[in-house]
């Protein structure tokens, strides 16, 4: 095993270490590791994303179930647009994206190219919103109406945002369950992961007849994370991970950063 692919694989590790200490934000790293560690063509790391983003999120799910934390039916209203719009993403619109999309002063911009910039643009919102942990923003419910609409629109959304660069999208989400659904902020934490874990893996579906899967690597991978989801609970015993949070912020951030400078120069 070459020292690049080692790393690919405690990088596996550690966006389960993340995801079990903060609750978020280790999927985030799993497509720029497929693609610059294990080497991974952008069109079908997005696709093993969802089913290591949706694996992972299902198992702090179950947790969150038996602790009867989570909002069922908010669950299932967020869901429903949501994993239609990542299953025909992944298996009608990033298919049908042409091979070159269009040139910029003689550089041509292709498809793998369009979506790793477009991911690393998804990654600069996400650190922003990991840096601001806008807690106090979020929890001034009381001015907001309680609004099952707009909680679909944002369902389709994020399931499109989803279907494209293969994250969670959890940074999204947890914003319109507390103001659109008005849950508390740990009650919104724990219902995101349901609805991640539903339409990633749905997602993931999508592209099973599309795409030649390697079982093998994918299921070694997933069950490195998954180690690490419960290596991060146990941490968090005695690391608070809201503490990791804006630090972790800020390596989302510089990674977004370095992936537009890649591939745009």
């Amino acid at each position: 095993m070459e020292i690049v692919e080692a790393l690919g694989y405690f990088g596996a590790l550690i966006i389960g270490v993340v995801l079990g200490l903060i609750g978020g934000g280790g999927s985030i790293l799993t497509v720029p590791i497929f693609v610059y560690l294990m080497h991974i063509n952008p069109v079908t790391a997005t696709a093993y994303s969802l089913f290591v983003v949706g694996s992972s999120a299902l198992i702090g799910a179950i947790k969150n179930l038996r602790k009867g934390i989570v909002s069922l039916r908010t669950a299932v209203v967020f869901s429903i647009p949501a994993f239609i719009a990542v299953y025909g993403t992944r298996k009608f619109l990033v298919p049908a994206i042409p091979d070159n999309l269009f040139s910029v002063a003689e550089f041509m911009i292709t498809k793998d190219i369009g979506i790793m910039v477009f991911f690393a643009m998804i990654m600069l919102l996400a650190s922003v919103s990991m840096i601001k942990n806008g807690k106090d923003t979020l929890q001034k419910k009381e001015e907001v109406l309680y609004n099952y609409p707009l909680i679909i629109i944002e369902g389709f959304i994020v399931g499109v945002l989803t279907g494209i660069v293969g994250a969670g999208g959890g940074f999204l989400i947890i914003p319109a369950l507390v103001l659109f659904a008005k849950l508390p902020m740990k009650k919104a934490v724990a219902t995101s992961l349901l609805i991640i874990a539903i339409k990633s893996l749905i997602g993931f579906v999508g592209d099973v007849e599309n795409l030649d899967i390697d079982w093998i690597f994918l299921i070694s991978f997933t069950g490195i994370s998954i180690l690490g989801i419960f290596l991060g609970i146990y941490l968090s015993n005695f690391i608070e991970g809201k503490k990791l949070e804006k630090g972790f912020g800020w390596f989302v951030l510089i990674m977004g950063i370095y992936i537009l400078i890649k591939e745009l120069t």
